[in-house]
């Protein structure tokens, strides 16, 4: 296995080939009028992954003396093409729910913001301005449903084959924008010796970027000798790793928008990967997080993946040898291709993973009935026209298997706290499989381009009930 040095992201095609290509991670260019501040020493942006993509959400200016915080307000500064939503003194260049003196002032910013987009598809720049970044019948034979190029208008967000993209295609559905903004202090900033910098026109432009839980990952490739495949892939070591304990491993597979962009689209994308890798969930379950950057569509409508399929298998099968990776707790999960293919490895390999959360993905009926015998959470949406008949029908399958199936269906703007509560309600079941749908009309924002089908997944990893169950599975 190699390290691998990021360069660049990749130009997506159609309309948003004028995006251009962009270092991902990179510092943007110094701008000669940061100097001219005189008390500024440098900007740097701040960044946070929602399920609908990376966004900029803040950025702070760090001065040469310790700033009162009490002093700040929200019209102290102004950024070009952003609402600023709360400014505070800090002693790092981070986001706190309550500002303290320090060298640092943070600007945050609406997430709202069109401009605040750091992920781009072909169905728009993240979330339309004035919607939320977060929500506060079957078929015999399914078809598969993975994400689209930018061409496709399927309102099930576009498959491989019937128009979308199909094995092999390198077309990038997707491009990573650079970290970039630019400000004035408007107000008078004042020191915690009473020292007064007065405002002024002198435009400051970030100069760095942090980027919260994606710089936690490390970017390596892998290459297989047994497919002769050369795979890219992200990992996320448990920052305490210790190599005489054991720990789980997730696998995140992308959907096809993702394709063939950085190395680090599969942990900007979405919440997917960089969930099992917060704070929070690692504080519950230590865990590598391993995220696979695919170059082509690995699996489309004839359901025969490429060679990458057993190049994944066998990354995570040397993973285990090269860490301390306990093989009885090995789990899967993935979004539209990324889910055809978490459904396609337990089949294949029904003793590799421990359970697996699947996310808007399907696999011809006349193959499913291994998947009775896995431990399973399943999400989709209603509005979903190819992957919600295709579950429905998978569900029926491992039923007539006898396997007994908890089924819900739940309001995809529900809080934080009601979707709790449904997960307690769904674990109170009792299944090895569990099935939730999102109800028809509630997973896309009003506004919003987005498919239901995409829409899915934006929802899904935001609630961490589900990702507890998966960890606390073992074979």
């Amino acid at each position: 296995m190699k390290r691998r040095t990021f360069i660049a992201g990749a130009a997506t095609a159609g309309s948003l080939a004028a995006l251009g290509s962009v270092a991902y991670g990179a510092a943007a260019e110094p701008d000669s009028t940061a100097s001219k501040a005189g008390h500024v020493h440098g900007v740097t942006a701040i960044t946070k992954v929602f399920g609908d993509g990376q966004k900029l959400i803040a950025v702070a200016v760090e001065y040469d003396q310790e700033i009162d915080s009490s002093t700040l307000s929200t019209s102290t500064f102004a950024v070009t093409d952003r609402t600023v939503t709360k400014v505070y003194a800090n002693t790092t260049a981070a986001l706190a729910e309550r500002g303290r003196d320090g060298r640092y002032v943070v600007v945050e910013l609406s997430p709202d913001d069109t401009a605040a987009a750091l992920w781009v598809t072909g169905q728009g720049s993240g979330t339309p301005t004035g919607t939320p970044s977060t929500p506060t019948g079957t078929p015999s034979t399914p078809t598969a449903t993975a994400s689209p190029s930018p061409s496709s208008s399927s309102s099930s967000g576009g498959a491989p084959g019937g128009g979308g993209p199909v094995v092999g295609d390198t077309t990038p559905g997707g491009t990573i924008v650079a970290a970039k903004a630019t400000l004035t202090q408007k107000g008078t900033v004042t020191t915690t010796r009473g020292t007064r910098y007065a405002a002024n026109d002198t435009t400051l432009t970030t100069s760095s970027v942090v980027n919260p839980i994606v710089d936690d990952f490390e970017q390596f490739t892998f290459d297989d000798p047994a497919t002769g495949q050369t795979l890219k892939y992200n990992l996320f070591v448990p920052k305490n790793y210790d190599p005489r304990k054991s720990y789980p491993l997730v696998l995140f597979m992308h959907d096809a928008s993702v394709v063939n962009v950085a190395s680090e689209g599969p942990l900007v994308q979405g919440l997917g990967a960089v969930c099992w890798a917060s704070p929070g969930d690692q504080a519950k379950h230590e865990s590598f997080v391993l995220a696979p950057e695919y170059g082509s569509v690995v699996i489309d409508d004839t359901y025969e993946p490429s060679t990458l399929f057993d190049t994944t298998v066998n990354l995570v099968k040397s993973l285990t040898r090269q860490y301390a990776i306990d093989r009885k707790r090995l789990y899967a999960t993935g979004q539209s291709m990324g889910a055809m293919m978490t459904l396609g490895m337990n089949i294949k390999h029904p003793d590799l993973f421990a359970a697996s959360f699947v996310v808007a993905g399907q696999w011809p009926t006349e193959q499913v009935a291994p998947l009775a015998a896995k431990k399973l959470w399943v999400v989709v949406a209603q509005d979903d026209t190819k992957a919600y008949p295709g579950e429905n029908a998978i569900m029926q399958v491992i039923q007539d298997q006898g396997t007994k199936v908890a089924t819900a269906v739940w309001d995809g703007q529900s809080t934080a706290a009601q979707f709790a509560a449904d997960v307690r309600n769904v674990k109170a079941q009792k299944a090895p499989v569990n099935y939730a749908s999102f109800q028809a009309g509630t997973v896309v924002p009003a506004g919003s381009r987005v498919s239901g089908h995409m829409a899915t997944w934006r929802i899904a990893y935001t609630i961490p009930g589900i990702r507890d169950w998966i960890m606390s599975q073992s074979q």
